[in-house]
C-alpha cells in the first residue's frame, strides 16, 4: 500500500497536500492497492474529506500541535511498518524536505526527491526527478522494500476532486521531541510561496525597500505571493523566507512576474518550472528575457502601476 504525509498549514490542507495525495493514489491503482493520508496535529477541514482527493483512508495521529522532524518521522514510519507500506509520499515543502531524510532513515527506506512525475513501473520502482539546478532530468530506480517519494510542489498540479469521502481512524500518539529547535515566525495568513499559483518578485531594480508597496498591490489584485531575488534580501530590503532562487526557495508557479530582475543563473535555477514566465524589465539586453514568455522592456515605476490599474478594471 501507499501511505501519504497530508501536511497541514495554519490548522488546514495546503494544495500540495491534494497534489501529495492524488498522487499516491494514483501510484496505489496502477499497484492494484489502496492509498492511506497520515494528518498529524490539529486540522480544522473534516480529514475524510481528503477522499475527494483518492484517499481510501485517513488516521489522524493527535498528541502535538507542532512540527518536529524526528518525533514525526517515528510516528510515520511505525505506522508504514504497521501498514506495510511500499511508498511514501511527501510534498517537497519546507516540512517536506527537513522530514524525508530522518522519515528513510526511521522507516529503513530508501528516499527519492525532487520528483517529477508518476513512476514508470514499481517493480523496481523508477521514477524521474529533476536534478543539477532543474536543468536536467534523472531516471532513479530504487530497489529498497520502501521507498520515500519526495514531489516538487506545483510539478504535477491537481485534479477536479470527486465527492468520495475516505474511511478514518483517530489515533493519540506519545511524541517524544529529541531536539527544541528555534521557531522563525513568518507573517500569518501569506501565502507560502511553494503553493502560491501566482507570484510577483522583485530585485533591485525597484530601488529601496520603500518602494515595495507597488509590489505588494500588484500581488493583491493577483492575489498572488510576493518573493524577491537573492541581493535583495541579502541587504534587507526583503526578508530571507521570500528569497527565490537556487539557494533560496525554489518555486513552480503558474505565472511568474519578474520586475527588476537581470535573471542570474541562480535566480532562473529556483523559478524555472512556472509555467509562464513575465519580465519587466528597463534593459533590453536583460538575461531574464531569454526566458521570458512575456516581456516588457520599461520603466517598473510606470509599467507597474499601470498594469496594476488595467488588472483592476478588468477584475472589477
Amino acid at each position: 500500500m501507499v501511505l501519504i504525509f497530508a501536511e497541514t498549514w495554519e490548522g488546514t490542507f495546503k494544495k500540495s497536500t491534494f497534489e501529495a495525495v492524488q498522487y499516491g493514489a494514483a501510484c496505489a491503482q496502477a499497484q492494484g492497492t489502496e492509498a492511506y493520508a497520515v494528518v498529524v496535529g490539529p486540522c480544522t477541514p473534516p480529514v475524510e474529506s481528503l477522499g475527494a482527493h483518492g484517499a481510501a483512508k485517513v488516521i489522524h495521529l493527535h498528541g502535538t500541535d507542532r512540527f518536529e522532524p524526528a518525533a514525526f518521522a517515528s510516528a510515520i514510519a511505525s505506522l508504514a511498518k504497521e501498514l506495510g507500506a511500499t511508498q511514501i509520499v511527501l510534498s517537497g515543502t519546507a516540512n517536506g524536505k527537513s522530514l524525508a531524510g530522518v522519515l528513510a532513515a526511521e522507516a529503513d527506506a530508501a528516499a527519492i526527491t525532487n520528483v517529477t512525475g508518476l513512476p514508470s513501473q514499481f517493480a523496481p520502482l523508477t521514477v524521474e526527478r529533476s536534478a543539477f539546478s532543474s536543468k536536467g532530468i534523472e531516471q532513479c530506480t530504487s530497489h529498497a522494500a520502501c521507498t520515500v517519494l519526495v514531489l516538487i510542489p506545483n510539478a504535477l498540479g491537481t485534479q477536479q476532486a470527486s465527492t468520495q469521502q475516505a474511511g478514518f481512524e483517530d489515533r493519540t500518539v506519545t511524541f517524544e521531541p529529541r531536539s527544541t529547535p528555534g521557531l522563525a515566525q513568518v507573517a500569518s495568513g501569506k501565502i507560502p510561496l511553494p503553493e502560491a499559483e501566482r507570484v510577483v518578485s522583485a530585485g533591485r531594480g525597484m530601488k529601496g525597500p520603500e518602494h515595495w508597496n507597488l509590489i505588494e498591490e500588484l500581488a493583491s489584485v493577483l492575489s498572488a505571493g510576493t518573493a524577491c531575488s537573492k541581493p535583495v534580501s541579502d541587504i534587507g530590503w526583503r526578508p530571507h523566507s521570500e528569497h527565490v532562487g537556487q539557494t533560496g526557495i525554489q518555486i513552480n508557479p503558474q505565472l511568474y512576474i519578474a520586475i527588476g530582475i537581470s535573471g542570474a543563473i541562480q535566480h532562473l535555477a529556483g523559478v524555472s518550472g512556472s509555467k509562464t514566465i513575465v519580465v519587466i524589465n528597463n534593459d533590453p539586453e536583460a538575461p531574464f528575457f531569454k526566458a521570458a514568455d512575456y516581456g516588457i522592456v520599461g520603466d517598473a515605476f510606470d509599467v507597474v502601476p499601470r498594469l496594476t490599474a488595467a488588472l483592476k478594471a478588468h477584475l472589477s
